[in-house]
């Protein structure tokens, strides 16, 4: 993982552009980053080889062995069982293992990299790859704070880097579909969504396996903890870290990211306007992330709402997302898409399709393979891939302004000009004839 305690602050403060007088380090990127023609191999580097690095790590050696267009050459982590898997999985030996990632990265031979770690290490990790170069596919949430998540934004725009980041559900092609349905007008105006990602369990959520034989020493703690607050050895924290304020936001940051970002995709809006958090920790206490929360998202138009809970999982049926427009809704069968049409527009939508409702089937894919490749042709082609830093960081600001709700109480409200959390929402706009007597009906309704 890392050796470098820096602050958070430090590293945001360098990513927003307070350079030194000493060096430009986006064009050192730049001059560092190797140029991938269409029959070069990728190089990558693998940062965290835990349960889903591991799993990232079987993904590209099976990639390796049937199209051969990417290798693994180096691996970072700081639990000396996990780097002995890891190389081993990887098929390589203990020069290509850096407890360091800084050495990896140092690494000429390394044209990108995979994060797959706690998410307090997200932004250090993805800034300090594309200071050196690298392009970067980084586990969602793209980072742990809005500040952090606008730092990887901006410093990709300066270095000309790639980030994707791990939310498979953007290279769904189902979503990409509805997408296009919307702005075709099937269903009007987008006015509203809603999604729901739920589990249940005995014990609770994210209570991995522990190593009870490992120690400070054996999972690099001090390392671990970074720029978290510092805290006694807690095994517990280390392996089940995702039920701790410090490392993550719960179900917020773990489940919503992949609600949210098909939503925004398909609605085409931007940044969030007000947003409200709300749950508890009503079944597994253990944690100090609520097991049941939901949240509401604003934007300037229209809105979406989330739900979810780690003690009852029977909302999963109806775990793909809704989006009701004035005209019709869109949901999903299997790999189709369906629009339904409100009655009112009924008649237009069977002149135009001959039926009630529109299917609209999707060839059967697998996301999480298209995703990887979306980014490995990305590193060739230097466009932006489907869950870009930009997009990721609009996510990340409703995913997190969700989280401040919760913990704090009260409704959070973004500008979404000047990028900052605001006291005070803006008036809403009031259109003619809205103070009109309601009671009454209005002429056009008398005939």
């Amino acid at each position: 993982m890392a050796i470098d305690h820096s602050t958070r602050r430090s590293f945001i403060t360098a990513a927003a552009g307070v350079v030194s007088a000493a060096g430009a380090r986006p064009l050192s990127a730049q001059s560092a980053r190797r140029i991938l023609g269409a029959n070069d191999r990728i190089n990558m580097g693998m940062i965290g080889v835990g349960g889903r690095g591991s799993g990232h790590v079987r993904a590209l050696m099976q990639r390796k062995e049937m199209q051969g267009d990417v290798t693994i050459v180096g691996i970072s982590d700081i639990y000396s069982k996990r780097n002995d898997a890891g190389l081993a999985a990887a098929n390589l030996t203990q020069k290509d293992l850096h407890r360091d990632y800084h050495d990896l990265l140092a690494r000429s031979d390394v044209d990108g990299v995979f994060i797959s770690t706690p998410d307090h290490w997200h932004a250090p990790m993805t800034l300090d790859a594309l200071d050196a170069g690298k392009d970067v596919y980084v586990e969602k949430p793209v980072t742990l704070t809005i500040p952090e998540a606008k730092a990887v934004a901006e410093k990709v725009a300066q270095t000309g880097g790639v980030v994707q980041v791990g939310c498979q559900h953007t290279s769904d092609k189902r979503h990409l579909k509805a997408r296009e349905l919307v702005e075709d007008g099937w269903i009007g105006k987008p006015l509203w969504a809603q999604a729901n990602y739920s589990r249940n369990t005995l014990y609770g959520e994210w209570n991995y396996e522990i190593d009870e034989d490992a120690s400070a020493e054996d999972v690099g703690w001090e390392d671990f903890l970074g720029s978290a607050p510092k805290r006694a050895f807690s095994r517990d924290r280390y392996f089940r870290w995702r039920k701790y304020w410090d490392y993550s936001g719960g179900i917020a940051t773990d489940l919503f990211y992949h609600r949210l970002t098909p939503l925004r995709q398909v609605m085409g809006v931007e940044f969030p306007t007000r947003v409200t958090g709300s749950g508890g920790i009503y079944v597994h206490k253990d944690r100090e992330v609520p097991d049941t929360y939901t949240s509401t998202v604003e934007y300037q138009d229209s809105y979406c709402v989330l739900g979810s809970s780690m003690a009852n999982s029977a909302g999963n049926e109806h775990m793909d997302s809704v989006v009701y427009g004035h005209k019709g809704t869109i949901t999903y069968d299997g790999m189709a898409i369906v629009v339904q049409p409100e009655w009112q527009f009924e008649k237009e939508f069977i002149e135009k399709t001959g039926s009630s409702k529109m299917y609209v089937e999707v060839e059967p894919h697998a996301m999480g393979v298209e995703h990887i490749d979306n980014f490995l042709s990305c590193m060739r082609t230097r466009q932006k891939p489907n869950c870009d830093a930009d997009f990721s960081y609009k996510i990340m600001t409703a995913i997190k302004l969700g989280v401040d709700s919760y913990r704090e109480g009260k409704t959070m409200l973004w500008d979404p000009v000047r990028e900052r959390r605001i006291d005070q929402a803006p008036r809403r706009p009031v259109y003619e004839g809205s103070g009109q007597n309601h009671d009454e009906p209005r002429r056009s309704r008398r005939g």
